[in-house]
């Protein structure tokens, strides 16, 4: 159970630091915070730089909170609305399946962020109380 633990914390939290990378600050061919705000925008955040700056830093710190095994819980909730918000506004028109550009995918990430959440971050965490 711990191993399980220290296996989604650090696979999620890889995931989700990268994916923050790409939106904060263009790394790994993202569109850093100018384009992913161009894109909230189009789905009708507003203001959007202010929804882009939130959920970029969201996805890069919870993702390195979730790597170190710091506040997991809290990291795990934070990244599950993120998932969900996203799974709603661009996936869930598109039915299940990721082929299709489905909500799939976000599906899973929701998932594992609830199973973090109620396990919390394991033995083999930084603070493993929280």
């Amino acid at each position: 159970m711990e191993w399980a633990a220290l296996v989604l914390r650090i696979g999620l939290g890889i995931m989700f630091a990268s994916h923050g990378l790409q939106k904060a600050f263009g790394m790994f061919g993202g569109p850093g915070i100018g384009g992913f705000s161009e894109m909230l925008s189009g789905m009708g955040f507003k203001p959007a730089l202010f929804w882009a700056y939130l959920a970029a830093y969201a996805e890069l710190v919870g993702g390195l909170f979730l790597v170190a095994g710091i506040f997991t819980r809290g990291a795990s909730f934070l990244l599950l609305v993120l998932i969900i918000v996203a799974a709603v506004k661009v996936h869930l028109a598109r039915g299940f399946f990721l082929s299709a550009g489905g909500f799939e995918y976000t599906f899973i990430i929701a998932c594992i962020c609830l199973a973090l959440i109620i396990m919390g971050g394991g033995k083999y965490s930084l603070f493993n109380r929280f």
